[in-house]
């Protein structure tokens, strides 16, 4: 049997469509959970979001964020706090969130991937086999033919070498 933070994950992946109604366990649809994509997208500073599922059977999660300070946002907002809280007890007080993003005013795209397990077993008893959060910057120099993968208000850095010239 799933634990309740699996459910509450499932079913905040479910409700952007990366697990279907038939994939364990998406039973329990009286989490309180909010709408985490429409909270991530009302968020100040969120240029957009996207779901996916992929081939390897990861449910995820990218929102492109205008800077540090915009994903601070997200990170502080009731939305956020809330499930934090709900499902990890707050977090660490002490820990200061994005301490290794720096304050230059850059792009930041976070990730959030989950891959939930049928059952949890005696060696790993947690009811997914990998979640996580990553954060990353763009780079300049991509190519994009009749758009991007990144929402259109994303402005990509221009490379060193397109500078100087």
């Amino acid at each position: 049997m799933m634990t309740r933070l699996a459910v509450a994950i499932a079913v905040s992946f479910l409700s952007v469509g990366l697990i279907r109604a038939a994939d364990p366990p998406a039973k329990d649809k009286d989490t309180g959970l909010p709408d985490l994509v429409g909270a991530l997208k009302a968020t100040p500073g969120c240029l957009g979001v996207e779901t996916a599922k992929t081939q390897s059977g990861k449910a995820v999660i990218f929102a492109w964020f205008e800077d540090k300070k915009a994903l601070l946002k997200w990170y502080h907002s009731d939305v956020h706090r809330q499930l934090m809280t709900q499902f990890f007890g707050g977090g660490d007080p002490k820990r200061k969130p994005l301490a290794d993003v720096p304050d230059d005013g850059g792009p930041v795209m976070a990730i959030a991937s989950i891959t939930l397990k049928q059952a949890p077993t005696k060696e790993n008893p947690l009811p997914f086999s990998q979640i996580s959060i990553e954060l990353y910057r763009p780079l300049g120099g991509g190519l994009s033919i009749g758009g991007k993968f990144a929402p259109e208000k994303l402005k990509v850095p221009m490379p060193a070498e397109t500078k100087s010239k």
